[in-house]
């Protein structure tokens, strides 16, 4: 066996212990050391990244997931930092659902992740405009409220609207929107300027767009500015 086959073969045993061959002249007891040193740093990665998502199963079957993702999920990054990334790539793509299973755990594990990719984002505040660091979300879940003490078993009939970023402490923060505000914030995400896209909402909701709803509307842009969620260009009202 030449140095790639039994590269490719020691990665094969570690990814599933139970399922590949072990290796000619390494004890199993030895091969054992690196099987769980390298489950448990994968894992541990990923409970660090998805805390609630972890404690909502017992331990038989978060290893359960774990392991099928290791052996399944061929990532495509060799990034510690981006592990949760490739672990909700699986969710999305290959992981398949037993019964108790939460039936919220895609968009949990999204809403978790979010978390952890604005922390580390290297995007910067722009000048003007909309922060590449604020996202706007829209979850069939009300995923900011589940945990262990709260398991929904149905959605609610209204979509959950949230906004998280980072904000000039780069510290990442939540807040839940309107259905208006989340419309607003996705136009303002796409570089529509602020006036345009509150008049265009205006007519798309049957509004006037009088004095009372620009001046709510710029109240609502002047708490996001505050929070450094969007900027202003020079001239910053809108009435």
């Amino acid at each position: 066996m030449s140095g790639v086959e039994l590269q490719r073969a020691f990665a094969a045993r570690i990814r599933q212990p139970k399922q590949q061959p072990l290796l000619a002249g390494i004890s199993a007891e030895r091969m054992a050391v690196y099987e769980r040193l390298f489950f448990n740093t994968i894992e541990g990665f990923i409970s660090g990244a998805f805390p609630v998502l972890r404690r909502l199963f017992e331990a038989p079957r978060w290893e359960q997931l774990v392991r099928a993702f290791i052996a399944e999920h061929r990532a495509l990054t060799p990034y510690f930092l981006q592990i949760s990334q490739e672990f909700l790539a699986w969710l999305q793509q290959g992981y398949v659902a037993a019964a108790g299973d939460p039936p919220f755990i895609l968009e949990l594990a999204h809403y978790e992740w979010v978390e952890l990719a604005l922390d580390i984002s290297e995007a910067e505040l722009p000048e003007q405009g909309w922060s590449a660091l604020a996202w706007p979300l829209a979850y069939q879940w009300p995923v900011q409220r589940i945990g262990a003490e709260y398991r929904p078993s149905e959605a609610p009939g209204e979509a959950t609207c949230l906004l998280v970023w980072r904000d000039r402490q780069d510290k990442v923060r939540f807040m839940q929107l309107s259905p208006f505000a989340y419309q607003l914030a996705l136009r303002l995400q796409g570089g529509e300027a602020a006036l345009e896209a509150l008049q265009d909402l205006a007519r798309q909701h049957g509004l006037t767009t009088d004095e009372a709803y620009l001046s709510n509307g710029q109240r609502l842009l002047d708490d996001w500015q505050r929070q450094g969620i969007w900027f202003a260009a020079a001239a910053p009202s809108i009435l």
